[in-house]
C-alpha cells in the first residue's frame, strides 16, 4: 500500500497522529526534502528506506515507490503540509491508478492554517470576511487566466497566498489593482510553526518594504484581508443569548 501523507506545515508534532503511525510502520519514505521538517523521519524504523525527492524527477519517484510496492512493502509518500494543495499528488496518483496500485491519503495542516495559529488570527469573522480564498500569483508556473490576482482580490475577502514571496511588488500592485486598498492589512509569515519562524503585519502597500526589510524571499505565506485587524467584527450568531439553535433554546 502506498499512503500520501501530509508532513504539515513544520513542527514535527503537527503531523497526525495518523500521519505518524504511518511514518513508523513504512518500509520506504519517499519525502520532500525541501520543504519536510528532516525531524519527521525520526518516526521511521531503523531499517526503513528513505529517498529524498528533491533531487529525483517524477519517474525516480514513482519507479521507487512502484517497485517497492510490487515487493509487498509499505510506502509512504511524506508531502509538506496538506498533500491537496500545490502537492503536486495527483500525476502520481494516475501513474498509480494505471497500474492499479492502490493507495490511501493523509491529510496535513497547510501553511495558511500553522500561519493563523501564529497570528492567533480567524479567517471568517462575521460581518467582515467569510470566505478564505488560497491562490498563488503566476511565476515560472502558470495559473489559469480567470484566476488572476486581481479577480480574487475583487472579492474582498480573506486570502491566503502561496509560493509567491519572492515577487511582493508584484503582488501588491496587483492586489491593489483587484480592489483592495494600499492600507488593507496583510501579513507575512514565514516558515510558519518552525523554529525559525517569523511574522510581520503590515499593509497590501507595504508589503515588498516589509519582505525587502526582513530578507523574506521565499518560504512564506502572504495572509490579506481585513481579518488580520481583529476589529469591527460582529459576534457569533452561535453563541448569542437569543439565537436557537439544535441545542439550545433561545434565551430572553
Amino acid at each position: 500500500m502506498i499512503y500520501f501523507v501530509g508532513a504539515g506545515c513544520g513542527a514535527a508534532d503537527l503531523i497526525t497522529v495518523r500521519g505518524m503511525n504511518l511514518l513508523k510502520s513504512a518500509d520506504v519514505i519517499v519525502y520532500a526534502g525541501s520543504l519536510v521538517n528532516p525531524q519527521l523521519l525520526d518516526y521511521a524504523s531503523e531499517d526503513c528506506q528513505i529517498f529524498n525527492s528533491a533531487t529525483m524527477t517524477l519517474d525516480e519517484v514513482m519507479d521507487v515507490m512502484v517497485k517497492a510496492t510490487e515487493e509487498g512493502k509499505n510506502v509512504v509518500r511524506l508531502h509538506t503540509g496538506e498533500p491537496s494543495i500545490y502537492g503536486a499528488v495527483q500525476e502520481q496518483m494516475h501513474v498509480l491508478d494505471e497500474r492499479g496500485l492502490a493507495y490511501e491519503n493523509c491529510p496535513g495542516v497547510s501553511a495558511c492554517f500553522g500561519a493563523a495559529a501564529s497570528l492567533n488570527l480567524e479567517y471568517t469573522l462575521p460581518e467582515i470576511s467569510q470566505s478564505l480564498i488560497i491562490t498563488r500569483m503566476e511565476g515560472r508556473t502558470p495559473v489559469p487566466k480567470k484566476e488572476s490576482i486581481e479577480s480574487f482580490a475583487a472579492h474582498g475577502a480573506s486570502m491566503a497566498i502561496y509560493l509567491s514571496s519572492g515577487m511582493m511588488g508584484e503582488l501588491s500592485k496587483r492586489l491593489i489593482e483587484g480592489g483592495y486598498s494600499k492600507d488593507t492589512p496583510a501579513a507575512i509569515v514565514y516558515k510558519a510553526s518552525w523554529p525559525d519562524e517569523k511574522k510581520f503585519i503590515c499593509t497590501v502597500g507595504t508589503l515588498a518594504e516589509t519582505a525587502d526589510a526582513n530578507g523574506i524571499k521565499n518560504l512564506a505565506v502572504v495572509l490579506v484581508g481585513d481579518v488580520i485587524s481583529k476589529s469591527g467584527y460582529a459576534l457569533s450568531k452561535l453563541y448569542s443569548a437569543d439565537f436557537e439553535t439544535g441545542f439550545r433554546k433561545a434565551r430572553s
